[in-house]
């Protein structure tokens, strides 16, 4: 009996073993196929990632940086991550909660001693889950430019978008009764980290994430302050061909989608978050934990359809019976998506310059490439 239990677990194991083989040796050319449409050396493209095991197994670029320079997209070219960004805000502010400088149940009129009165409901829990129902700054920007074509709407920053908030007189619903996804409370988280640091957001996500992980290539990027290395540049196609569509007014904001990265540092920031490089694994866990109702339901939204899971930072919908953290991207010319699954030791990562792109269903193909299916 114990001979027949001990050979049973061997060929579970190898079982698993081969397993992981096959799923790691899944041929290029099979990932190429879902890209092919890209590989034009005189269009904009995107960048693939793909790491099993801990160990990248497919890294490629395709198509050019910008129809000026024709340069190749490769694993260092940086792009700008837009809301792919949101996971290094709720980091940073992760990063405070543990030195002791912020909690999640503090409000935001506790950091903001001026903000107007409906803050005093608002908590940075809320702000991290997309509960807080604060209105969303590009309505308010909408508004207030009407008619005005976008290039001569002068960008705005976290700070100007903060400015907004504290002339509205309340929120979209309660905090914490809806959700409703919100550029406003990544934008007003980055503020509360240069409140609660004395640093500016750029330096603190420099000197508390990009540099331990030495993702040295990896800035919040910030006009005539700093400069993106190797740089690719977002388009949007036109009966004429392709266009340059790589800054907006809202552009210039940092917190809900200004870092810019490549494919060779996502890597790095991918080992960290299996690692548990910069944060514990009881530390993390709240990033991974969807919010639920004062009544312990699932949230939904204004709208009254069923919300989405989502933690700080993170989409947490399971994908075909495979838990996952996920995160889309979208800004004008570029769209990213990052796409985790944890029990499979699988990450999928598109970073694409041009607008067409559906960057989280191209992910989805290629780890249907890698999932067993169930």
């Amino acid at each position: 009996m114990i001979h027949s239990i001990r050979y049973k677990s061997l060929t579970l194991i190898l079982l698993l073993i081969v397993s992981m083989v096959v799923c790691a040796q899944v041929p290029a050319s099979q990932i190429d196929s879902i890209f092919s449409k890209f590989t034009s050396r005189r269009e904009p493209g995107c960048a693939v990632l793909v790491i099993k095991n801990g160990k990248p197994v497919f890294r490629k670029g395709y198509g050019v940086t910008d129809l000026r320079s024709l340069h190749a997209i490769g694993a260092e070219t940086n792009f700008r991550l837009a809301s792919l960004t949101k996971q290094f805000t709720a980091t940073a502010i992760m990063l405070l909660v543990r030195d002791g400088k912020l909690r999640y149940d503090e409000h935001l009129s506790d950091v903001f001693p001026d903000f107007p009165i409906y803050g005093k409901a608002i908590t940075i829990r809320h702000l991290l889950n997309h509960t807080s129902g604060l209105v969303d700054y590009e309505d308010i920007m909408e508004k207030q430019y009407a008619g005005v074509p976008d290039e001569r709407i002068p960008q705005i920053k976290d700070a100007g978008v903060l400015e907004l908030l504290t002339r509205q007189t309340g929120t979209k619903f309660p905090p914490g009764t809806r959700w409703d996804y919100s550029n406003s409370g990544y934008v007003v988280l980055a503020m509360v980290v240069e409140k609660k640091s004395s640093m500016s957001f750029g330096d603190f996500l420099q000197q508390r994430i990009f540099k331990p992980l030495e993702m040295n290539r990896t800035i919040a990027y910030e006009k005539d302050k700093n400069e993106v290395a190797n740089r690719t540049y977002g388009h949007t196609a036109n009966a004429g061909g392709w266009r340059q569509t790589d800054q907006s007014s809202t552009s210039a904001t940092l917190g809900d989608g200004g870092v810019y990265t490549s494919l060779d540092d996502l890597e790095k920031w991918d080992r960290a978050l299996t690692g548990h490089t910069l944060l514990t694994e009881k530390e993390i866990a709240a990033a991974l934990t969807p919010p639920a109702t004062a009544n312990g339901g699932p949230f939904q939204k204004p709208d009254g359809r069923l919300a989405p899971l989502y933690g700080f930072g993170w989409f947490l919908d399971p994908y075909r019976g495979h838990r996952r953290y996920s995160h889309y991207g979208e800004t004008v010319g570029f769209r990213t998506a990052i796409q985790r699954f944890p029990d499979d030791a699988l990450t999928v990562i598109v970073l694409a310059n041009r607008a067409e792109v559906n960057a989280p269903a191209f992910a989805e193909k290629v780890a249907d490439l890698f999932l067993e299916k169930r």
